[in-house]
């Protein structure tokens, strides 16, 4: 059984800033997060071990500094948490702080706001509120319940498919043939890197394993990408759940792993892959779940 990783994957810098902030800052104060830093709960447990708290709401926060997390929040949420008294840290990506100002400046320029993404996001949540009208898709379905509007201004939660956001756009444009549809693509490169990677990884692999937390967006669609391209794709948030019996008369595994996965988890999947490679070459027919 051969183990291939893709070209591109894991934690990307936005995360490892997000929780580098977080560490440093616990070093020296007491410190809440305000939301899940990151969508990945070996990554949490670690920070709860730390120290640190993690609240949802800022009414809940007990530590003088609160951060928030790498998804970014709304000014309205920011001042909810200053005017409470809190020392904010933000924690945001640099990436998301671009969607931020792109959505901005549609808006500014006349546009009417369209995301496209998850309407329960973290991230959509804070691009969308400050925003007194906007519209959110993620489906054709969605696209189809659109309003008329003059000028249609569209940006993407930074962990979409592009191949996604752009059939969306297409469809809008289609829907309405006499409206203005100005796209800024918003899509973060890291997503973009390990999507690419995982469709050249699929296409080549009997088996593939993703790595990321539960709920962790672009985990899920990298399961969705990879399982357009290979049959047996199998997401998995830490090396104990794995199954050997996937693997089972394989010959080509491929590991990919989401942008809030340390590296330490993927060694540790990546670890125990080789254990069963070597239950696998040895005796496969005493293999079992």
């Amino acid at each position: 059984m051969k183990i291939i990783r893709a070209e591109h994957l894991g934690m990307c810098f936005g995360v490892r800033d997000a929780i580098n902030l977080a560490l440093e800052t616990a070093r020296n104060e007491p410190l809440t997060i305000l939301g899940d830093l990151v969508h990945n709960e070996t990554v949490l447990a670690e920070l709860r071990g730390r120290g640190i708290r993690i609240r949802q709401e800022a009414a809940e926060v007990r530590t003088q500094t609160v951060m928030v997390t790498a998804h970014g929040a709304s000014e309205r949420r920011l001042n909810e948490a200053r005017n409470l008294g809190l020392n904010v840290l933000q924690a945001t990506c640099p990436l998301v702080h671009v969607a931020h100002r792109s959505l901005t400046k549609l808006v500014a320029d006349g546009f009417h706001p369209v995301v496209i993404g998850r309407r329960d996001h973290v991230e959509v949540l804070g691009l969308t509120g400050d925003l007194e009208e906007f519209d959110v898709v993620l489906s054709e379905q969605d696209v189809s319940e659109l309003q008329p509007r003059e000028r249609f201004g569209v940006i993407c939660q930074t962990t979409q498919p592009i191949e996604r956001a752009r059939r969306l756009v297409q469809a809008i444009r289609e829907r309405f043939p006499a409206s203005t549809v100005k796209f800024v693509d918003t899509v973060c490169q890291p997503t973009k890197q390990r999507q690419d990677a995982a469709i050249e990884l699929a296409q080549k692999c009997e088996v593939v394993v993703v790595i990321g937390g539960a709920h962790s967006n672009n985990t899920h669609e990298l399961v969705r990408t990879c399982s357009r391209f290979c049959k047996h794709v199998h997401h998995v948030q830490t090396a104990s759940d794995l199954c050997s019996e996937w693997f089972q008369g394989k010959e080509t595994v491929g590991i990919t792993a989401g942008t809030s996965t340390p590296d330490g988890l993927i060694r540790k999947v990546e670890d125990h892959l080789k254990t069963l490679q070597t239950q696998v070459g040895m005796e496969p027919e005493k293999i079992v779940g």
